[in-house]
């Protein structure tokens, strides 16, 4: 069978399918050339990442197709239901990607209590000569021990989040769907792990009761924080969003800043990507990242092993 990675595949990931009898092309085909490219070659298995789409009409193009495999969580580019309705498998590698994500989520909420998406800014250009003003203009920073983190929505990666707040000691409480209780498991480098309950609330009452939001939710129809929702928000409040940047409305968040409202927030994620709104990205109140949030090195191997033994599950014959 023949595997198409058209957003590329790292070489562990390409020598773990050969030797199970797969041929791997790791090449880029362009969005236009796709159908014709898997149709002269004969591909079984397309795997993409976030800039390749796998919309109804590529699928019905490409009958050869047996497998679409997405590296990440989120299955937005693939048209999931038209595929599975012709006998397509469709996976994904949300596990893979947890820990990267949370990681640089907390490493957004560690630098903006801080200010060091600020001070970063300003130490090379003044302070040579204004060290001691821009030390006072930085010396109000907060802990994110004994703060509480809401968490919109309910993915491996929330979980993963739950988890590194509950090792500094942040009050975790949750809205999205699922049962009353949930059940957060931290594991240590020795094999212990301790089992904790966290609370789930309201999405309103998530709101109102954090000190810090991080959303993890797929794509809506609308906004989920939008100007309606930051009024329900404490004064101070910080916004991470690391999801999807439609899911909030850029405009009412700049607002709820000049409002004092949002003290804090970061963006790894924006509404008009791969052309964020330049107004958005002067503001020096928001600390940015480029939509790295699942891109370690880390990562990229275990989202291949995951994508691998998928594949090899549901296709070696």
């Amino acid at each position: 069978m023949k595997i198409l990675a058209n957003d590329g595949i790292s070489q562990s990931g390409i020598s773990s399918l050969e030797e199970n009898g797969f041929e791997v092309m790791d090449v880029r085909v362009s969005q236009n050339q796709l159908p014709n490219y898997i149709n002269d070659n004969g591909i079984d298995v397309l795997l993409v990442a976030d800039k390749t789409q796998v919309r109804q009409e590529l699928i019905e193009d490409c009958p050869s197709l047996k497998l679409i495999g997405k590296a990440g969580i989120d299955l937005d580019n693939i048209d999931v239901d038209f595929a599975r309705e012709n006998g397509l498998h469709v996976i994904n590698t949300p596990l893979a990607i947890a820990s990267a994500v949370a990681e640089l989520i907390f490493a957004h909420l560690f630098g903006i209590a801080r200010f060091l998406h600020q001070s970063n800014r300003e130490m090379p250009l003044e302070g040579e000569t204004r060290f001691n003003s821009l030390r006072k203009q930085f010396a109000d920073g907060i802990e994110l021990k004994g703060k509480t983190i809401g968490i919109i929505g309910d993915n491996e990666i929330a979980d993963e989040v739950a988890k590194l707040a509950l090792g500094i000691g942040m009050r975790v409480i949750f809205t999205g769907d699922y049962s009353e209780e949930k059940i957060i498991t931290l594991s240590f480098f020795n094999g212990q792990t301790i089992d904790f309950t966290v609370e789930k609330e309201p999405f309103k009452e998530v709101l109102m009761k954090s000190d810090f939001i991080s959303i993890h939710a797929p794509l809506q129809d609308d906004y989920i924080i939008a100007s309606k929702e930051f009024e329900h928000m404490k004064q101070g409040v910080g916004i991470i969003n690391a999801s999807h940047g439609r899911l909030v409305d850029e405009v009412a968040l700049v607002n709820a800043i000049k409002d004092g409202i949002v003290k804090y927030a970061a963006l790894d994620v924006f509404e008009n990507q791969p052309n964020p709104e330049i107004q958005l990205l002067m503001n020096p109140e928001i600390s940015f990242t480029p939509n790295i949030g699942s891109l370690t090195k880390e990562s990229k191997l275990r989202t291949d092993k995951e994508l691998a033994k998928q594949i090899k599950e549901l296709l070696s014959e």
